[in-house]
Parts: structure tokens; C-alpha cells; sequence
């Protein structure tokens, strides 16, 4: 079974939206942007490393550059039995399931970081990576320090993330290299997320998730609090506030989802983490991370291995259906359609080439292949999604 996971705060790069530009999906940032009212382009493209790292700008890219992703991947044709995410991430994972709406999310992301950020200035503290301690060890560690100081992440076996005031910090990273620790590494951040200094950010948001349509997942959704599969709305509420405040237990995520036998791990957003802390935790899965729309071809195949056979064969196609290697092209929005001049069935389309307009929008592929057919008409009025063209990727 596939499963999606989505990074937090942490994973945002400069640059990070540029090879997505001209995909379909892009049209999500202006949703983004008119329900934050902020330039949420200007973030993707332009921000720098400084400006990303501030914590309303990192919660707020990110999440939106994992929908975008999500976006994309389920033009595919692609979804998955379950979802979880770290962090920011589980704000991806309940959109992702149709939990929560888009627009709304986009807007809990935004109080949240905001949130977030006061709490910094009013409650300063930092955090640290341990490595090579077991969870019984750092939990002992944390409750024998003088000072706040508190677990904030288990990510995987040997690996945690401490969290609390500066000068409880630094006592508690001496004693972990005392203890036998690998390595001890302060984290470039400003505030001790998923501790107890979060408490004024948490009452803000629980007030705007009170606000807010929440809905039972329409699949399998993992959260941080417990790393326990929830379904009511009402407990998801709890939850979402509850985690600012309670650490992230990953470890016990993942084991929930390998104990349910999922053994396909799609990481879609920004970097690599969780695709790595997948790998450390149980090497015989499938892993993958998306991070640009070159990946999605290595998605296909993944999810849909080409034929090996020369030439296929008609054991290939399956009755009426398309082969197993053969995906849609759908329309970015409703209007006309205009495919694109002296584009013959048969030839090879590159990814994000253009294929047509539908209105003043262009359709680009977003993957390559070989050009199967026209399913739309020129100058047929389309609605948003409706299939164009069929392509056979290569």
C-alpha cells in the first residue's frame, strides 16, 4: 500500500518553486495568495535563506508547495490509502485527505506560523539534534536537567530532538556526549517548538481550528501526537492544537504505518527528510521524494513499472483500459480548446511542453512520453480537469 508523507518546517530552500512554474498545478498559488494575502510566488521563487527561515514564511511555502506537489501527482492519476505528516506536515496530510479545505488550511498554516513566531519573542528557547541515544536514555536526560527542557521529535530509533531554554539546552547537549551521544547539534532556529513554552501559540490556534470545517478523513491519516490512526473531526481538532505543545512522535508513526503493511513511502514536499528517516527506520520499503517535476516520472515508475518487452505485447493492455504505462493530460481550467500547431499523434512530448490553451491558460504535459491521441476536440468548451490528450511515457 502507498502511503504520502509531508515535511515541516525545516525542509524550505531558496528557490524551492522554480521548476514549477509552468506546471498546471502552479495555479494553486494564487488560491494560496488570496487566501493569506501574501505573495506566496515571491516565497517560492525569490525569498532568500534568511527570509525562509522565519517561521511564518517556512510553515507557510512549505505547506503550499506540498499541495502544489500533491497537485501534480494526483494529475497522474496517483493517490494513496494513507497520509501523515511531521510537524506543519499534518496540516498536508489532513488537506490531503479532503480533512480539511485547501483555502482553510492555507489560512490555519498562516495563523499558526504567525502564532508561533509570538511565542518565540515572548518564550526565546532553541533546540538540538541527538543521535545515538536511546529514547529511554534522552527521556532521563531531559527529566535530570536543570531547566525547561523537553523531547520535541522522536524521529527514528537514535535519533531525537530536544527542545527548551538556551541555557537547558546547553547543560542537556554536555550530557548527552557525556552519555555515549554520536553527535549533539544546536538546530538554527529561534523558538522550542512542541514544547510547553508553545502554550500562548497553542490557545491561539485551537481558537481558529474551532472556526474551522474539519471532516473525517477520506483515508488513513497518522497523527503526531500519539502516532495513533484518527477519524473524528472532533478528536482532529484536539490533536492539531494539542501538537504545538506535545513532541512529534515519527518513530511511532512510522511503525503504526509499517504495522498496517504500507511498504510505499512518497515524500512530497521540500527535501529529503523524510524519505531518509523512512530508510533508517525500516530499509525493505519503496521510497521516493518529490521535489521537482522531473520525480514524477520516477513515480510512474515506481507505481507502474514499464514493460520490459520490446515492442509490448497485447498482454500489455487490459480490455478497454489504457496500459499500465499510459497517462491523462487534463485541463488546467474551464474554456475553448486550441491544441497546440503541428503536434502529430505519435510524437514524443517533453515534460511541461506545451500541448495547448484552453482559454488564455496553457496546458503543459506534466510528464514525457509519446502522444497516443486527442480525447478533446478544438474549440470544445472543457472544465477544469477534464482529460485533453493520453500520452504512453517512456
Amino acid at each position: 500500500m502507498i502511503v504520502f508523507t509531508y515535511p515541516g518546517q525545516g525542509s524550505q530552500f531558496p528557490g524551492m518553486g522554480n521548476s514549477w512554474i509552468k506546471h498546471p498545478s502552479w495555479e494553486l498559488i494564487e488560491e494560496a495568495s488570496d487566501a493569506t494575502h501574501i505573495d506566496i510566488e515571491d516565497l517560492l521563487i525569490n525569498a532568500d535563506e534568511d527570509s525562509l527561515r522565519q517561521t511564518e514564511n517556512a510553515q507557510l511555502s512549505t505547506f503550499v508547495l506540498s499541495m502544489l506537489m500533491l497537485d501534480a501527482v494526483e494529475r497522474l492519476g496517483i493517490d494513496a490509502t494513507g497520509h501523515a505528516g511531521h510537524s506543519l506536515g499534518e496540516y498536508s496530510a489532513l488537506t490531503a485527505s479532503a480533512s480539511l479545505d485547501f483555502f482553510d488550511a492555507t489560512k490555519l498554516v498562516q495563523i499558526r506560523g504567525n502564532a508561533m513566531k509570538k511565542a518565540i519573542e515572548d518564550s526565546p528557547g532553541t533546540m538540538a539534534a541527538v543521535l545515538g541515544l536511546k529514547d529511554s536514555e534522552v527521556e532521563e536526560l531531559c527529566s535530570q536537567t536543570e531547566g525547561d527542557v523537553w523531547i520535541a521529535n522522536y524521529n527514528s530509533p537514535g535519533q531525537l530532538v530536544i527542545a527548551g531554554e538556551h541555557t537547558a539546552i546547553e547543560k542537556a547537549s554536555e550530557k548527552a556526549r557525556k552519555m555515549g551521544a554520536k553527535k549533539v547539534t544546536q538546530l538554527a532556529v529561534a523558538g522550542a517548538f512542541h514544547t510547553p513554552l508553545m502554550n500562548a501559540a497553542r490557545s491561539e490556534l485551537a481558537e481558529a481550528i474551532e472556526n474551522t470545517d474539519i471532516r473525517s478523513p477520506s483515508g488513513i491519516v497518522v497523527a503526531n501526537v500519539d502516532g495513533m490512526v484518527h477519524e473524528n473531526p472532533e478528536t482532529w481538532r484536539a490533536l492539531m492544537s494539542a501538537q504545538l505543545c506535545s513532541p512529534v512522535r515519527w518513530t511511532q508513526t512510522l511503525e503504526t504505518l509499517f504495522n498496517m503493511n504500507f511498504s510505499t513511502f512518497i515524500e512530497i514536499g521540500p527535501g529529503k527528510v523524510l524519505t531518509g528517516l523512512t530508510k533508517r527506520s525500516k530499509a525493505d520499503t519503496n521510497r521516493l521524494s518529490i521535489n521537482e517535476p522531473s520525480d514524477l516520472d520516477q513515480l510512474l515508475d515506481l507505481i507502474a513499472p514499464t514493460s520490459s518487452i520490446e515492442g509490448g505485447s497485447k498482454d500489455d493492455h487490459e480490455g478497454e483500459h489504457l496500459f499500465s504505462t499510459d497517462r491523462l493530460v487534463v485541463s488546467p481550467s474551464a474554456g475553448l480548446f486550441t491544441p497546440i500547431e503541428n503536434l502529430e499523434i505519435g510524437e514524443k512530448v517533453a515534460n511541461g511542453q506545451i500541448l495547448g490553451h484552453v482559454g488564455n491558460d496553457e496546458i503543459h504535459s506534466p510528464f514525457s512520453g509519446e502522444l497516443m491521441g486527442w480525447i478533446a476536440m478544438p474549440e470544445e468548451r472543457l472544465t477544469a480537469s477534464q482529460p485533453v490528450a493520453w500520452l504512453r511515457v517512456i
